[in-house]
């Protein structure tokens, strides 16, 4: 791939998940390989639905990139395509507000939980219950353990950010006498620190006893610069985000479909709004997601998708908490009916409260031949062990529901015992595959560009390949496209640090159900055999 520089900088971009492991040494997708050798001669389109966050639509380097739906006339007020949504040009947002606002904060799905279930649950045992109700006094108790240590963790975050921002200003003044020019460094911090501390408080006392002597400024300082709170202004910030999580994320008394005013208990169409890009903040991630797969690759901007024939097609379902299980079925059903292939879905939550809806949603896009590809997730756990959804898996009869779903783990760039990110979750059974998901090169808002890591980033490399697989060979069905995508990744035979350990070892095998990476060159050699043998 050529290399083009960041902005005003000298340093080339660094496109190693577009690499050739052969060539490269580096476990990239081989895509730059791929269309080296071939000319691009197609003419035809595939739709990716991106189930995310809102989405720039002005950006760059998704011009020309987005779904149209041509079907619908712009902002006459009328569904065209009676296919139950008005005006919906570029997608939907299923959490938008019908007078065409938005909100930033919504419930966790274990607050939802709570808020279901309190009322029956609350203060009871289990010899209080039902039989019939014994699985959802227990999901109602776990739930209430993630609020509790939650509500917890935040609250001890607040008190400390709290502290920051009446210590931090004394404490600058303060090191003024020290440091004039406000030139010192870490090492001169500590240095300072072990001159005039009075005690060996930890900075959690120091908090919770609000201290304000010389050496609490001190070590408070040292705080601030090792969490990279170098500005008031943003732990100012930080400090509102720890309010809003409180007061709307963890809170019971808190409805997040007020805003919605929809019925959340029934599956509907229509509800929500056609503005996908109406607030800047909630458009990062899925206009990174959305970069990945489809970037124009002639514009020699930013960074290079897979194809330029294929057509992003956003939809709205996340804001900062956890998505509702109505909103991930009908972006799924909205996805399907307006003629997405591959639709990414690089969001989870640890608590489903309809399970059911998206199940069925899953089943009704296999009927209909479209791929689900799925993040598996950033909390470095076992998800053979530790639920991640949405997923495609009965846990009480161990088996999958469906054949059309991927699920994704990440690897980095380095091929030592660390290859796998350290945020990663896996697992043997519910794990398909990994694919490059750390310092990766993405679009963000304004036109602006920055590197960044997450499983979020991997599952998107799965959908690009499965789009350019459909764009050259239409005839395949979802169960072929997602048996090429597992069956041609590289094969990695060697032991790596277990996620979430300092230095456990396991096989790479062990991690996920085939033991490979993703490799888009293998995938479409072998989408080309597999359709020539179908003619």
């Amino acid at each position: 791939m050529k290399k083009k520089s960041i902005g005003l900088l000298n340093d080339p971009i660094d496109f190693w998940s577009h690499k050739d492991y052969i060539s490269d040494n580096v476990y990239g997708i081989s895509l730059e390989k791929w269309h080296n050798e071939n000319i691009d001669k197609i003419n035809n389109e595939v739709i990716v639905a991106v189930l995310d966050t809102q989405i720039d639509l002005n950006h760059e380097d998704l011009e020309g990139q987005l779904w149209i739906n041509k079907s619908e006339i712009p902002n006459n007020n009328i569904d065209d395509d009676s296919n139950g949504y008005i005006d919906d040009i570029n997608g939907w947002n299923f959490v938008g507000k019908p007078d065409g606002g938005y909100f930033i904060y919504g419930n966790f799905e274990y607050t939802r939980i709570i808020q279901k279930w309190d009322n029956i649950f609350k203060n009871k045992e289990k010899e209080d219950i039902s039989k019939e109700l014994y699985d959802v006094f227990e999901e109602y108790n776990y739930a209430k353990s993630y609020s509790e240590y939650y509500l917890s963790y935040y609250n001890n975050w607040r008190k400390s950010l709290s502290y920051k921002i009446e210590t931090y200003p004394l404490a600058k003044d303060t090191l003024r006498y020290f440091f004039p020019n406000e030139n010192y460094t870490l090492k001169d911090l500590d240095s300072l620190y072990q001159l005039y501390k009075t005690n060996d408080k930890s900075y959690r006392e120091r908090v919770d006893n609000n201290d304000k002597d010389l050496g609490a400024l001190i070590d408070c300082m040292i705080v601030c610069y090792e969490q990279n709170d170098k500005n008031l202004n943003d732990i100012i910030h930080t400090r509102i985000q720890m309010d809003s999580i409180i007061m709307q994320n963890l809170n019971i008394d808190f409805d997040d479909r007020k805003f919605i005013r929809d019925n959340p208990n029934i599956l509907e169409k229509g509800y929500g709004n056609n503005i996908v890009n109406s607030f800047k903040d909630l458009q990062y991630h899925s206009t990174e997601v959305s970069s990945i797969i489809a970037a124009n690759r002639k514009n020699d901007k930013g960074t290079k998708g897979f194809h330029d024939n294929i057509k992003i097609m956003p939809l709205s379902i996340s804001v900062s908490g956890d998505e509702h299980d109505k909103d991930i079925a009908m972006a799924i059903y909205y996805a399907v009916d307006n003629g997405a292939k591959i639709i990414n879905m690089s969001f989870g939550k640890e608590f489903s409260l309809n399970k059911i809806w998206v199940t069925n949603a899953l089943k009704y896009a296999e009927d209909k031949n479209v791929l689900i590809v799925h993040c598996s997730g950033n909390l470095k756990k076992d998800i053979d062990k530790y639920s991640y959804y949405p997923d495609d898996y009965n846990y009480k009869e161990e088996k999958e529901v469906v054949d059309n779903f991927i699920n994704v783990g990440s690897v980095s760039k380095r091929e030592d015992s660390t290859m796998v990110t350290s945020f990663s979750n896996y697992g043997k059974n519910n794990v398909d595959i990994f694919a490059p998901g750390e310092e990766i090169y993405v679009a963000i808002p304004d036109n602006k560009y920055k590197y960044d890591s997450g499983t979020s980033l991997a599952a998107p490399m799965v959908s690009g390949t499965s789009a350019l697989i459909w764009l050259y060979y239409p005839n395949l069905t979802v169960a072929e496209v997602k048996n090429i995508i597992l069956e041609s990744g590289v094969t990695v035979d060697k032991m790596v640090i277990k996620p979430g350990t300092k230095d456990e070892m396991v096989h790479f095998s062990e991690l996920c159900k085939t033991g490979k990476i993703l490799n888009t060159y293998n995938a479409m050699k072998m989408a080309e055999e597999v359709s020539k043998r179908k003619k």
